[in-house]
């Protein structure tokens, strides 16, 4: 059994893994440099972050296939401790965020993703697929005397055709063969052909020198103590609630991709144990990376093999490499990364918008916007929430009762639905204490109770009855409801 398991997650066509894992690579690195750039950070941190986290992922995690690495949804939420408490103080974060995102894992809790509606799910896909695009403008940009300013001239113009040489590449190549991934061949392609031809462009080694050495164990230098705990905690908890979301998020597109099933709780645990390494060896915290895991799955990468030889090419870059990768023309960079955010945008998504229900649409709308206009975490809560209690109004106004009068002198209600604390007043408007006889039954044959909402509404009915002499009595309830009611000491005259 583990034999078949190994052969399964590692073996099948090595060639097309290895390189799909080379081509992510070549991706992973400008991405990780400018994240770390954004976190105010040395880039090798990135990297270092990059290298540790993507290999150990794919090798321990859940998902194979899925790339993860050093990313910008989390470079983002560490800025201001950076700034005010510095770098030792971040490494310190990235460990205690992974603790907690490896007990998310162990306690079985990566099965929440389940709960986020497919709605959401295309607001991610599509907010993200505009943060990819738009990130890739900054690239366009220089220092100048006056300023950072756009590109313009003969830079401009070079550049812009190289990204199109690139985005052409991708796009044709994989109708004359598929033997190779597409933006590898673009990638090393444009880069020749710059080289070659001396182009006036601009670099890898423009944004930053990535030689270095192999990264060192070092514990965080802070205080051991609850200030330091005080600090860093808020960081860790929302570093840890993004990595876990985007990765979760991430995991469900590369199942629906691959038509195969990962483990969430495993890729839990593993991402958790990858940040604590990263933060006790010098990098920054990651999780999921959805354009870079996209590269990958178009290039061909299902295997373990594919991340972890992104991971490993990320270091040899670093170690032995770094005087060639610095010569890659950002544009052949930019071009494959406009190619990945217009394969991420869910186009279907935009010709549905007027066929699926209101809510929906707006859910998919709000999602998007929220993602490019703030962070993935905030996106997901607002799209959840907004879904929820969607669902609440809905199943609000579904209840309903049926009334017999055949028997002299008595009423029996038979309502139906779920009674919880969205449905409480429409629940209450369905009887008539005043006008309805001395004896009165509430059949629950067809009514659910969810919660203390519906208990309180029960005993607020009956006290209805009581106070105006009548007698309410309550047959059929489930061994559930009857539960429910006896815990919170609740007698309603059940017969």
């Amino acid at each position: 059994m583990i034999n078949a398991t190994f052969r399964a997650e590692w073996l099948p066509n090595i060639q097309k893994n290895f390189l799909a894992g080379l081509t992510t690579s070549f991706a992973l690195v400008p991405e990780c440099i400018a994240f770390a750039l954004v976190a105010q950070l040395n880039p090798l941190m990135g990297l270092y972050g990059a290298f540790i986290i993507c290999a150990m992922t794919a090798v321990f995690g859940g998902r194979p296939g899925m790339i993860s690495g050093a990313a910008g949804s989390m470079a983002v939420v560490i800025v201001a401790l950076v700034a005010q408490h510095g770098v030792q103080y971040l490494l310190a974060t990235v460990v205690l965020s992974g603790i907690i995102m490896a007990l998310f894992g162990i306690l079985r809790l990566g099965k929440l993703i389940r709960m986020v509606p497919h709605p959401v799910m295309l607001g991610f896909v599509n907010g993200l697929a505009i943060v990819i695009a738009l990130a890739q403008l900054e690239h366009f940009r220089q220092d100048t005397p006056q300023g950072h300013g756009w590109l313009q001239g003969t830079p401009l113009a070079v550049m812009g055709a190289l990204v199109a040489l690139t985005m052409a590449i991708v796009y044709l190549l994989p109708r004359l063969t598929k033997a190779v991934p597409p933006a590898l061949v673009a990638i090393l392609g444009v880069g020749v052909l710059s080289y070659a031809l001396q182009l006036p462009t601009r670099t890898l080694g423009d944004l930053a020198h990535i030689a270095g050495g192999l990264p060192a164990l070092h514990w965080p230098k802070v205080p051991f103590d609850g200030e330091t705990l005080r600090i860093i905690f808020p960081y860790a908890a929302l570093m840890a609630m993004v990595g876990l979301l985007e990765t979760l998020l991430t995991f469900n597109l590369t199942d629906e991709m691959t038509e195969t099933r990962g483990q969430p709780n495993r890729e839990c645990v593993a991402l958790g144990a990858s940040n604590v390494v990263s933060g006790l060896f010098g990098g920054m915290g990651g999780c999921a990376m959805i354009g870079q895991t996209m590269i990958n799955l178009s290039s061909g990468g299902r295997s373990r093999l594919s991340g972890l030889t992104s991971g490993v090419m990320i270091l040899l870059f670093i170690l032995f490499l770094s005087p060639l990768i610095e010569r890659i023309p950002l544009a052949a960079l930019v071009g494959v990364m406009f190619v990945v955010a217009q394969e991420t945008f869910a186009w279907g998504s935009l010709r549905v918008l007027g066929k699926v229900p209101k809510h929906d649409a707006l859910v998919i709308v709000a999602v998007t916007i929220i993602t490019v206009l703030t962070d993935l975490a905030m996106a997901v809560v607002c799209g959840i929430i907004i879904a929820a209690l969607n669902f609440a109004w809905q199943h609000a106004r579904e209840m309903r009762s049926e009334i017999d009068d055949s028997e002299a002198g008595l009423r029996v209600y038979l309502p139906h639905g779920t009674l919880f604390f969205a449905s409480t007043a429409h629940f209450q408007e369905l009887f008539q204490a005043a006008t309805d006889p001395a004896r009165v039954v509430l059949d629950c044959k067809h009514l659910h109770m969810a919660d203390h909402s519906a208990i309180a509404a029960l005993e607020s009915l009956y006290e209805r009855y009581a106070r105006a002499g009548k007698h309410l009595q309550v047959r059929h309830l489930s061994k559930r409801n009857e539960a429910l009611l006896a815990r919170a000491g609740v007698d309603v005259g059940m017969a």
